[in-house]
């Protein structure tokens, strides 16, 4: 309060003025000169008006299975701030990145890290669905804003949903695939086997399938479930085929992706039984190191397509692979929007990110008329409302073909997409999560 006194003109110059009446009336042998008075009083001003730097605390999948992910994610952070300047309202950015390896234990290790010896104002991250389960609990006990980027764990903004726990630019794992089902079915496949990674992530993603797809009269003839960091795929696929299904549906993430993909096609079934992915299966970071003859022509399901042609879209694919030699994968698209998201939200309160309530009420003010994924806005229950996209990959054309050889191009647009698809919340959220247990099949 006495700095902020003091830089006022009315003060400033009568305080001045007080000070030479005293010089000159104790006749001082040694005179303080003026301007060391001035420039006294100024560094006091300048040192009350400085303000601390926002803290944030960044929790990145940079090892482990996700690592390609992790990598993009942290690379995209970085972009934004680099970009935009990494100053809002006179205050500094100051973001600190902790490695979750993946693994639901570490980002919750870390996470208690950036809280308790770090003491940032805020947690963005991390990636897999799992790790963002173990993360919020803490973080809602100890009153931190949790902003989720890409950790999809559909209860987190449903049946757990707190205040503290906002999607920015994210999504729920079953949001984009609840459209899925409804196209599969209707381009008039009748039979499904899924195969998904066994966590949270992709029981929700199969469960959003599967409930559309059954909700339309199809029938679903076997679920296969693998464990992360799984490498041989050749049994799964032997049972896939003896099933002969109209289509398969498959969920995977990392080097999962990877595997899966390289042994769909070296055992045959690429252009034998068709194949509908969902969005990180056929994501940039997994698509990027295989060959196009592997992934050409596969159909997936997500909230962003790098090969989108929308302006916005296409700046942030030329601005990432100037940086950084590649296209962008979402999760890089994920983390360049969160910043963005949280930049717009702090200028709304003057950066004062202390007032933890009024932070989270701008945040979840915060719309984005397009953005890398498109149009986005929170819902009542702080999840994204957003495009779901039908993706082709195809090759690169254009200027970005120096990056890479195969991208995700649009086929069709499902234009603002709530996580609940077109059921009325409050009836949705009777029902379960998807899990093993529930999978939302009306059919046997």
């Amino acid at each position: 309060m006495i700095a902020t006194r003091l830089c006022t003109p009315a003060r400033w110059e009568d305080r001045m003025k007080r000070v030479i009446v005293w010089l000159r009336h104790h006749r001082a042998a040694a005179y303080v000169p003026l301007c060391a008075v001035a420039l006294s009083l100024t560094t006091v001003s300048a040192r009350g008006a400085e303000k601390p730097p926002i803290r944030i605390g960044v929790l990145a999948s940079e090892s482990g299975t996700a690592a390609s992910a992790g990598h993009d994610m942290v690379t995209a952070w970085k972009l934004y701030w680099a970009e935009h300047g990494d100053t809002v309202d006179g205050r500094k950015i100051q973001f600190t990145f902790y490695d979750t390896g993946s693994d639901p234990a570490r980002a919750l290790t870390v996470a208690r890290q950036a809280v308790e010896q770090d003491h940032v104002q805020m947690i963005v991250g991390p990636y897999l669905a799992n790790e963002g389960l173990a993360v919020a609990p803490y973080a809602i006990e100890h009153k931190v804003p949790f902003l989720e980027p890409t950790v999809s764990a559909d209860d987190l903004t449903q049946r757990k949903a707190n205040k503290y726990v906002i999607r920015v630019a994210g999504w729920t794992s079953s949001q984009a695939t609840h459209p899925a089902g409804a196209w599969a079915y209707d381009k008039g496949y009748r039979t499904v086997v899924t195969i998904a990674d066994a966590y949270a992530f992709g029981y929700e993603n199969v469960g959003g399938f599967n409930q559309t797809f059954t909700d339309k009269g199809g029938k679903v003839l076997k679920q296969i479930w693998t464990p992360l960091g799984n490498t041989d795929y050749s049994p799964y696929l032997s049972q896939i085929e003896a099933a002969k299904p109209d289509v398969v549906f498959v969920e995977m993430v990392g080097s999962d992706a990877v595997n899966f993909l390289k042994q769909w096609h070296a055992f045959g079934l690429k252009g034998k039984i068709p194949l509908i992915a969902n969005e990180t299966t056929t994501d940039q970071s997994n698509t990027r190191t295989l060959p196009p003859d592997v992934v050409e022509g596969i159909i997936s399901f997500g909230h962003f397509a790098e090969g989108r042609s929308a302006p916005a879209t296409q700046e942030f694919d030329t601005n990432f692979a100037g940086k950084t030699g590649k296209l962008p994968s979402y999760m890089a698209a994920a983390f360049f929007t969160a910043a963005q998201w949280i930049g717009d939200a702090l200028l709304k309160v003057h950066a004062n990110v202390e007032d933890t309530d009024a932070f989270l009420a701008a945040v979840r003010s915060v719309r984005l008329a397009d953005s890398p994924f498109g149009p986005l806005q929170l819902d009542a229950y702080n999840n994204p409302i957003e495009n779901v996209y039908v993706r082709r990959i195809e090759m690169v054309t254009g200027p970005l073909a120096a990056y890479g050889k195969t991208w995700n191009v649009v086929l069709k647009t499902y234009p603002n997409v709530s996580q609940f698809w077109n059921i009325p919340p409050q009836q949705y959220l009777k029902q379960p999560v998807y899990s093993t247990t529930f999978q939302g099949l009306k059919t046997p």
